[in-house]
């Protein structure tokens, strides 16, 4: 549903993007994730033709954004940055102001989408009342009106309360789940990506490092803490089954390795084995150790 080729961009001198590449499959949600200025929203930016590449193309549906962006972007729908509004207007008065100036205002179609993001009390007061979460909501509702196959969000849940991040989780769920939407945001918060993604990228100063399911972040490796004597004979055993020594007290089997096995072998040889547990690294750990460089580009 959306290609992004090879994207380079700079700003100043300074390389915002270094040969990003990306695809996201129709009725997938899919996870940009980095720190901030690790080139998530330029690359959206480049998406919605809001900014142009140094080189590289993106297509939705097959067409192309640079050549063709009004076509490409027909059925999108996009929250880009911090949603801008007419404080001294309505909700309602801004939805119908916004939508004439691309695909028309459709009375019935807009209170449809107020209804879905539970804004109808409050859709006819001024935008200087509401809350933080509630601008975030009439972004969302203006993101629909076109009836778009592909949503683009940036930095969605950023300022929301816990509560406000679990609506707009359950919510975004949904629409892939009823409506077979094609959802890309961009995100610096790991647990709402694992929770809602069934693919994501990883950026780290302009680059992609990562590229996969949230599966795919997991280490295959398993880590044991040991306390083993003797310690050389112990290594020599534990390098000859594929195992990998990591320092003192620690070490390394790779997928489809049976501890059980290595432990059997040890006590065999006359090892003392007086400890052997497994180290338990959470998927913030690992996403760490991707964006500080230990993990190599898928």
């Amino acid at each position: 549903m959306l290609q992004a080729s090879g994207l380079f961009k700079t700003f100043g001198g300074k390389p915002a993007l270094t040969d990003v590449s990306f695809h996201v499959k129709q009725g997938e949600i899919y996870g940009m994730l980095g720190h901030n200025g690790a080139g998530k929203s330029t690359s959206l930016g480049i998406i919605l033709g809001m900014v142009m590449p140094d080189a590289g193309d993106v297509s939705i549906g097959g067409i192309s954004v640079l050549k063709n962006r009004s076509k490409a972007l027909a059925k999108v729908g996009a929250v880009f940055e911090a949603p801008a509004f007419y404080d001294y207007l309505s909700g309602w008065e801004n939805l119908k102001i916004l939508m004439s100036y691309s695909f028309g205002f459709d009375p019935k179609a807009a209170r449809e989408v107020i209804e879905q993001v539970g804004l109808t009390r409050r859709v006819h007061s001024k935008v200087r009342t509401y809350s933080h979460g509630m601008r975030q909501r009439l972004a969302l509702a203006q993101a629909l009106l076109p009836a778009p196959e592909v949503l683009l969000l940036d930095e969605p849940t950023d300022g929301l309360d816990p509560e406000g991040i679990k609506w707009f989780r359950e919510f975004i769920l949904k629409l892939r789940d009823e409506r077979g939407m094609t959802v890309l945001f961009n995100s610096h918060l790991l647990a709402e990506v694992e929770l809602m993604c069934d693919r994501v990228a990883i950026l780290r100063e302009g680059k992609r490092v990562f590229e996969g399911t949230i599966d795919d972040l997991h280490d295959d490796a398993l880590l044991f803490e040991v306390d083993l004597e003797p310690w050389t004979t112990a290594c020599g055993i534990i390098q000859s089954t594929g195992g990998d020594i990591l320092g003192s007290n620690k070490i390394r089997l790779h997928h489809g390795s049976d501890p059980a096995v290595l432990i059997e072998s040890l006590v065999a040889a006359g090892i003392r084995v007086r400890a052997f547990a497994p180290i338990r690294r959470s998927l913030e750990d690992l996403y760490m150790e991707i964006l500080n460089g230990a993990g190599s580009p898928n």
